[in-house]
Protein backbone atom coordinates (compact mmCIF):
# COMPACT_ATOMS: atom_id res chain seq x y z
CA UNK A 1 0.00 0.00 0.00
CA UNK A 2 1.44 3.12 -0.83
CA UNK A 3 1.93 6.15 0.98
CA UNK A 4 -1.30 8.53 -0.54
CA UNK A 5 -3.49 4.90 0.41
CA UNK A 6 -2.09 5.02 3.63
CA UNK A 7 -3.10 8.04 4.77
CA UNK A 8 -6.62 8.13 3.25
CA UNK A 9 -7.30 4.60 4.73
CA UNK A 10 -6.33 6.76 8.14
CA UNK A 11 -8.34 9.93 7.38
CA UNK A 12 -11.43 7.85 6.79
CA UNK A 13 -11.36 5.70 10.04
CA UNK A 14 -10.40 9.02 11.86
CA UNK A 15 -13.83 10.26 10.29
CA UNK A 16 -15.87 6.67 11.49
CA UNK A 17 -14.36 6.79 14.94
CA UNK A 18 -15.57 10.96 15.57
CA UNK A 19 -19.14 9.88 13.61
CA UNK A 20 -19.31 6.83 16.21
CA UNK A 21 -18.13 8.79 19.69
CA UNK A 22 -20.50 11.59 18.24
CA UNK A 23 -23.72 9.03 18.03
CA UNK A 24 -23.04 7.55 21.25
CA UNK A 25 -22.63 10.81 23.16
CA UNK A 26 -26.32 11.41 21.18
CA UNK A 27 -28.31 9.22 22.07
CA UNK A 28 -26.63 8.53 25.65
CA UNK A 29 -27.87 12.30 26.12
CA UNK A 30 -31.02 11.60 24.17
CA UNK A 31 -31.50 8.42 27.21
CA UNK A 32 -30.89 10.47 30.04
CA UNK A 33 -33.37 13.08 29.31
CA UNK A 34 -36.17 11.15 28.00
CA UNK A 35 -39.39 10.86 30.86
CA UNK A 36 -41.44 8.22 30.35
CA UNK A 37 -45.05 8.53 31.45
CA UNK A 38 -46.68 5.56 34.22
CA UNK A 39 -49.53 4.98 35.32
CA UNK A 40 -49.99 3.97 39.15
CA UNK A 41 -51.09 0.01 38.05
CA UNK A 42 -47.69 0.26 36.50
CA UNK A 43 -45.53 1.70 39.41
CA UNK A 44 -47.34 -0.53 41.66
CA UNK A 45 -46.57 -3.65 38.85
CA UNK A 46 -42.81 -2.33 39.23
CA UNK A 47 -42.80 -1.22 35.44
CA UNK A 48 -41.79 1.49 36.48
CA UNK A 49 -37.51 2.73 37.21
CA UNK A 50 -37.12 3.19 41.08
CA UNK A 51 -34.55 6.63 40.77
CA UNK A 52 -34.90 7.36 37.17
CA UNK A 53 -36.63 10.30 36.07
CA UNK A 54 -40.37 9.82 34.97
CA UNK A 55 -43.70 11.21 34.92
CA UNK A 56 -46.52 9.78 37.05
CA UNK A 57 -50.14 10.84 36.48
CA UNK A 58 -53.55 10.11 36.96
CA UNK A 59 -56.62 11.63 39.15
CA UNK A 60 -56.07 13.42 42.41
CA UNK A 61 -58.17 11.29 44.77
CA UNK A 62 -60.67 13.13 47.10
CA UNK A 63 -59.43 13.87 50.89
CA UNK A 64 -56.14 12.78 50.35
CA UNK A 65 -54.26 16.30 50.20
CA UNK A 66 -52.08 16.71 52.71
CA UNK A 67 -50.24 20.34 53.61
CA UNK A 68 -47.74 20.80 56.13
CA UNK A 69 -48.68 23.51 58.66
CA UNK A 70 -45.05 25.27 58.32
CA UNK A 71 -43.18 24.70 55.08
CA UNK A 72 -44.43 24.18 51.12
CA UNK A 73 -44.35 20.38 51.65
CA UNK A 74 -47.80 18.67 50.16
CA UNK A 75 -48.11 14.90 49.61
CA UNK A 76 -51.77 13.21 47.75
CA UNK A 77 -52.37 9.89 46.01
CA UNK A 78 -53.08 9.90 42.43
CA UNK A 79 -54.96 6.94 41.10
CA UNK A 80 -56.34 5.03 38.17
CA UNK A 81 -59.08 3.71 40.05
CA UNK A 82 -57.16 0.41 40.00
CA UNK A 83 -54.07 1.50 42.15
CA UNK A 84 -53.17 4.91 43.56
CA UNK A 85 -49.59 6.20 44.52
CA UNK A 86 -48.28 8.51 47.13
CA UNK A 87 -47.06 11.89 46.13
CA UNK A 88 -44.76 13.91 47.63
CA UNK A 89 -44.19 18.02 46.70
CA UNK A 90 -42.19 20.28 47.71
CA UNK A 91 -43.24 23.73 46.23
CA UNK A 92 -46.85 25.94 45.07
CA UNK A 93 -49.26 23.79 43.59
CA UNK A 94 -50.17 24.99 40.56
CA UNK A 95 -53.54 27.49 41.16
CA UNK A 96 -55.81 25.00 39.06
CA UNK A 97 -54.57 21.86 41.10
CA UNK A 98 -57.70 20.25 42.77
CA UNK A 99 -58.66 17.12 44.20
CA UNK A 100 -60.96 15.16 41.57
CA UNK A 101 -58.87 16.62 38.74
CA UNK A 102 -56.22 14.73 35.97
CA UNK A 103 -52.70 15.68 37.59
CA UNK A 104 -49.11 14.77 35.54
CA UNK A 105 -46.07 14.62 38.10
CA UNK A 106 -42.80 14.38 36.93
CA UNK A 107 -40.22 13.20 39.71
CA UNK A 108 -38.51 10.51 40.92
CA UNK A 109 -39.90 6.69 41.98
CA UNK A 110 -38.91 6.11 45.68
CA UNK A 111 -37.72 2.81 46.94
CA UNK A 112 -40.79 3.07 49.28
CA UNK A 113 -43.20 2.99 46.54
CA UNK A 114 -43.75 6.80 46.82
CA UNK A 115 -43.13 9.41 44.09
CA UNK A 116 -41.05 12.55 44.82
CA UNK A 117 -42.36 14.69 42.53
CA UNK A 118 -40.27 17.81 41.14
CA UNK A 119 -42.90 19.60 39.20
CA UNK A 120 -46.81 19.07 38.56
CA UNK A 121 -48.88 19.90 35.88
CA UNK A 122 -52.66 20.73 36.53
CA UNK A 123 -55.19 20.66 33.33
CA UNK A 124 -56.06 24.07 32.39
CA UNK A 125 -59.51 24.50 31.77
CA UNK A 126 -62.60 22.25 32.90
CA UNK A 127 -62.32 20.47 29.93
CA UNK A 128 -58.96 19.39 29.80
CA UNK A 129 -57.04 16.10 30.35
CA UNK A 130 -53.85 15.41 29.96
CA UNK A 131 -53.32 12.90 26.85
CA UNK A 132 -51.86 10.36 29.00
CA UNK A 133 -54.02 9.98 31.96
CA UNK A 134 -56.81 10.23 29.22
CA UNK A 135 -55.28 7.29 27.76
CA UNK A 136 -54.45 5.26 31.24
CA UNK A 137 -58.29 5.99 32.55
CA UNK A 138 -59.31 5.12 29.40
CA UNK A 139 -57.75 1.45 29.38
CA UNK A 140 -59.14 1.20 32.87
CA UNK A 141 -62.36 1.79 31.95
CA UNK A 142 -62.63 4.41 34.61
CA UNK A 143 -62.20 7.67 32.68
CA UNK A 144 -64.79 9.99 34.08
CA UNK A 145 -68.15 10.93 31.74
CA UNK A 146 -67.88 14.82 32.40
CA UNK A 147 -66.19 17.60 29.88
CA UNK A 148 -64.30 16.32 26.99
CA UNK A 149 -61.22 14.97 28.63
CA UNK A 150 -57.54 15.11 26.19
CA UNK A 151 -59.25 18.03 23.93
CA UNK A 152 -57.50 21.59 24.27
CA UNK A 153 -59.72 24.31 24.27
Amino acid sequence: MNAVRKKRLYIVLAILVGVSIAVALALSALKENINLFYTPTEIAAGKAPVGAQIKAGGMVEKGSLKRSGDSLDIEFVVTDFAKSVTVRYHGILPDLFREGQGIVAVGKLQADGSFSAEQVLAKHDENYMPPEVTKALKDSGKLPSEGTPGKEG
